[in-house]
C-alpha cells in the first residue's frame, strides 16, 4: 500500500502532461476560427519564386461576433475585387482554406462592421 502511496505524484503528473498534450494538439492542430473578410485588390502582394501560390493577401477580417483581427493568406491567383470570403483559420497555421460567400451569408456582426446593407 506504501509504494501505491509514493506512485500517486507520479500518476497525477502523468495524467497532466497528457491533458496539456490533449489540449495542444487540439488549438495547434484541430481548433479552427471562422474569419470573413471582403477582396481588396489594392491589398495584394506578388509573391516572386517558385511556389504555386503568387499572391499574398493582406486584409482586416471579422469573425462571427465582430471581432477584428488583421490576417495575411497566399493564393494561386488573383481574386474577384469586393468578393466576400469566409476564412478557415487555425491558430499556428493560419488560414487553412477559404471560399467565396454571398453576403446574404454574412453573419449579422460582421455585416455591421463591414458596412454591409
Amino acid at each position: 500500500m506504501e509504494d501505491f502511496k509514493e506512485k500517486i505524484p507520479i500518476i497525477i503528473a502523468v495524467i497532466i502532461v497528457i491533458a496539456l498534450m490533449i489540449g495542444a494538439y487540439y488549438f495547434l492542430c484541430i481548433h479552427k476560427s471562422l474569419y470573413y473578410t471582403q477582396i481588396d485588390n489594392t491589398k495584394i502582394e506578388e509573391l516572386s519564386g517558385n511556389d504555386d501560390m503568387k499572391y499574398q493577401y493582406t486584409l482586416m477580417a471579422y469573425s462571427k461576433n465582430g471581432k477584428e483581427k488583421e490576417i495575411q493568406f497566399k493564393t494561386s491567383r488573383e481574386l474577384r475585387e469586393d468578393a466576400y470570403l469566409e476564412l478557415e483559420v487555425m491558430s499556428i497555421r493560419g488560414v487553412t482554406n477559404w471560399k467565396e460567400v454571398q453576403k446574404e451569408e454574412l453573419p449579422e456582426a460582421v455585416k455591421a462592421e463591414m458596412n454591409v446593407e
